[in-house]
């Protein structure tokens, strides 16, 4: 029976496993790091690429952004499995099952494909995003497919292909006990390592509800990894999700490249902006907007009726 699953887990990884590839993290070799990337992926010296620092004073408030709706987030398909791999650059769970991202101005019903991490070392950080100047301990990427296009490969021809959902880790003083996707990392250890895993909610790993009293960042950008396509709606968290060190130190300590190589800083560095604009949604600050806008109607109705 775990052989059958073991095949049936390299199926499900046949389009996303092309392992380490024709390009790295520094930390295999400069020779083959971003900097180097452009040379055999040119979309990689695109204009609107990605990660970016995101500047809050410089964020712009859009009042047609609202807060995503966010659907088996909480209770995804436990009949089916989802498969867990390293790549030899993070490691990747694939998502199965019907979990979708809709609303915030989003073009159209994305569904969840899967979900990725980067991170630093054990007294480093690895954010790939970093806001005002700050990278963050750890980041991790949902990757959501546009329902509007037939495959992976037609979205990533589209500006509208993708909607990533991007949340920063911040370090606390004690453990996260929801959080446990830390256990299954021993599972692939190694580069090629594939594990199958029962369905698990995805909102108990986010503190506080997905879809309320948050602030998020929204602009267009590029995946970070080659081939770089700038087919991405990025949606990036402010709000961090707290892990104690020796959680976010399982990451850099467990997996692995090779016999002698850990996984360590797998993040691109930050790329200019080019003009891009970035937007600002606030869902506290509509709802202070909506009251207040309640309460002076009220207080003309008084006037009126006194």
């Amino acid at each position: 029976m775990r052989s059958l699953n073991l095949f049936l887990v390299s199926l499900l990884m046949l389009p996303y496993a092309s392992g380490a590839g024709d390009w790295c993290y520094d930390f295999i070799s400069p020779n083959c790091g971003p900097g180097t990337w452009s040379g055999k992926h040119p979309q990689c010296a695109g204009r609107s690429q990605s990660p970016i620092d995101i500047i809050t004073k410089k964020a712009t408030p859009d009042p047609k952004l609202t807060d995503i709706t966010f659907k088996g987030y909480l209770d995804p398909d436990t009949s089916l499995n989802w498969a867990l791999f390293n790549d030899g650059h993070s490691v990747q769970l694939i998502l199965n099952g019907s979990i979708t991202i809709s609303g915030g101005m989003l073009p159209g019903t994305y569904k969840a494909d899967h979900l990725h991490f980067h991170w630093g070392t054990a007294t480093s950080p690895g954010s790939e995003h970093t806001i005002d100047g700050t990278q963050y301990p750890m980041e991790m990427h949902i990757v959501h497919l546009n329902q509007n296009y037939r495959s992976k490969e037609e979205a990533l021809k589209h500006p509208d292909g993708l909607a990533v959902v991007a949340f920063m880790f911040t370090e606390s003083d004690s453990d996260a006990k929801d959080f446990n996707f830390i256990q299954y990392l021993k599972h692939v250890k190694n580069y090629h390592d594939k594990y199958t895993i029962k369905p698990f909610s995805l909102e108990n790993m986010i503190p506080n509800d997905l879809s309320k009293n948050r602030v998020y960042y929204r602009y267009q950008g590029s995946l970070t990894t080659p081939t770089c396509n700038q087919a991405v709606i990025w949606t990036v968290y402010k709000e961090p999700i707290p892990l104690s060190k020796d959680q976010l130190n399982e990451f850099p300590k467990t997996l692995h490249y090779n016999d002698t190589s850990r996984i360590v800083s797998n993040f691109r560095p930050i790329q200019n902006l080019n003009g891009r604009t970035v937007y600002v949604f606030n869902s506290g600050s509509l709802l202070f907007r909506f009251n207040l806008l309640m309460c002076v109607i009220g207080i003309r109705a008084l006037l009126l009726f006194n």
